[in-house]
């Protein structure tokens, strides 16, 4: 019984004696009376037709925008976000919205001659029901957003199962959404695995992000009972940086992407590869700008690097680097009492070191030497995981003879690893992404299926 359930509880990670949220879990029974209700809702979300369903989401966005600021210093409260950071997202949050809100009008399939005879052959893309939704904590607004945006726009109803770290921020943006929407049509369900595991179960389609084992697991119950699945996991990302970068502006993007958010990010780097002679003044440069990164309270607009989002995610990481050179230790708050990590660099990394073939999910990233673009390219894929790379050249030849070579999802030039564009397709290969991709118009082939109509006249 739902009674019977640890309760979900979230707290403030730089400060955590500050409690958001205790309060009991769904449960498995919960989860199941959701998506009943949600299969119930769907037929007259679906048939109340495009305007109704385009003037909803686009309502979502403004609403977001208005209280813009209020979901923001939850981010930084309840996720440890910096501030600025979190204003970016919840910025964005709004965009997705909006941006889908043009998705109704949409074609949704193609009209085709027959190949003999008389009559028409279409394809129609129509929703699955509902979609079952299991994300983060570390983008409370936007990763819930972007899934449930093109969702609810191809007419699905969705069932949202938060990451209890990010309780308090599904609930408000739930409390945003619903006042746009007909009952039933968005449910968020406070919980944990078990929630998760019968979302999985209950759900007509389903998407995860989140950890690997987590993502696998919940693939394997979605694909055993034959609906459609995409699951966003891991990443261990490589920045390649040839010697005619201008290192500097690369050492500032890497160490933004390694101790950005504290590295909690699937996309932060946490393999940096110097290619031949950058090798000695890049150590430098990154050295000097991850020493110089803003560690601190979420809630300064200065700070780069907040806290962990936990006590044993800290842990994780000051673990993962014992015993290793150190090449640069950022500076870290005094007696705050948040969960902190220092942003550190090390180096000569033994082979088949955790930090090679794990993702740890901090501000901490191993500098590797290769002596040229190909063998640079062969470490950067030895690795289960393949989301993104990041190269930074000044070679174009670079760019067109070896970052085909790649095996990743997304490539980014003489940018930041981290940074996602929501109108494109996210995701990754090997152990990093498991189905169709997500976002951009991807979501809405993801959130459909494809049905072939054959007309033929009664009276040829």
């Amino acid at each position: 019984m739902t009674t019977d359930l640890a309760p979900v509880v979230s707290r403030n990670p730089a400060d955590p004696s500050d409690l958001l949220v205790h309060t009991p879990a769904s449960g498995a029974s919960g989860v199941a009376n959701a998506v009943a209700r949600a299969r119930t809702a769907q037929s007259g979300w679906l048939h109340g037709g495009a305007a109704a369903r385009s003037a909803a989401l686009a309502a979502i966005a403004t609403a977001i925008e208005a209280a813009a600021d209020e979901l923001t210093a939850l981010a930084v409260r309840e996720v440890g976000k910096p501030v600025t950071e979190a204003r970016a997202e919840v910025a964005r949050t709004a965009a997705i919205w909006r941006y889908y809100a043009a998705a109704p009008y949409d074609p949704t399939g193609a009209v085709h001659e027959p190949a003999t005879g008389s009559g028409l052959l279409l394809t129609r893309r129509r929703p699955h029901g509902v979609a079952g939704l299991i994300t983060p904590w570390n983008f409370p607004f936007a990763i819930p957003s972007w899934k449930a945006a093109p969702a609810l726009a191809t007419g699905n109803t969705v069932v949202l199962k938060p990451a209890p770290e990010a309780t308090a921020c599904a609930q408000r943006l739930a409390e945003i959404v619903q006042q746009a929407l007909p009952e039933g049509v968005f449910t968020v369900l406070p919980g944990g695995a078990i929630e998760g595991n019968a979302v999985a179960s209950a759900a007509d389609a389903v998407s995860f992000t989140g950890s690997t084992v987590v993502g696998q697991t919940v693939a394997r119950t979605a694909t055993a009972r034959g609906i459609p699945v995409q699951a966003e996991m891991g990443g261990l990302n490589a920045a390649i940086v040839l010697p005619d970068a201008d290192l500097d502006t690369a050492a500032a993007h890497l160490a933004s992407a390694i101790a950005g958010y504290a590295g909690q990010k699937c996309t932060a780097t946490s393999r940096v590869i110097a290619v031949g002679a950058a090798l000695g003044p890049l150590r430098e440069a990154l050295a000097e700008h991850l020493r110089a990164l803003p560690v601190g309270d979420p809630a300064d607009p200065a700070t780069v690097c907040g806290p962990l989002i936990s006590e044993p995610a800290r842990s994780r990481v000051v673990e993962a680097a014992q015993g290793l050179p150190e090449v640069a230790v950022a500076r870290v708050p005094g007696e705050s009492g948040g969960w902190f990590a220092a942003p550190t660099l090390v180096e000569n990394v033994p082979p088949g070191h955790r930090l090679l073939r794990e993702e740890v999910f901090g501000p901490l990233a191993v500098l590797l030497a290769a002596d040229d673009l190909a063998q640079a390219v062969r470490i950067a894929n030895s690795v289960p995981y393949g989301l993104v790379t990041s190269v930074h050249t000044a070679s174009f030849d670079a760019v067109l003879n070896g970052l085909d070579q790649l095996d990743t999802g997304m490539i980014r030039l003489n940018a930041p690893s981290t940074g996602v564009d929501f109108h494109l397709p996210f995701g990754g290969t090997k152990a990093s992404s498991r189905g169709p991709r997500e976002q951009g118009s991807a979501a809405l082939d993801f959130y459909t299926s494809t049905r072939t109509y054959t007309l033929v006249p009664a009276h040829p």
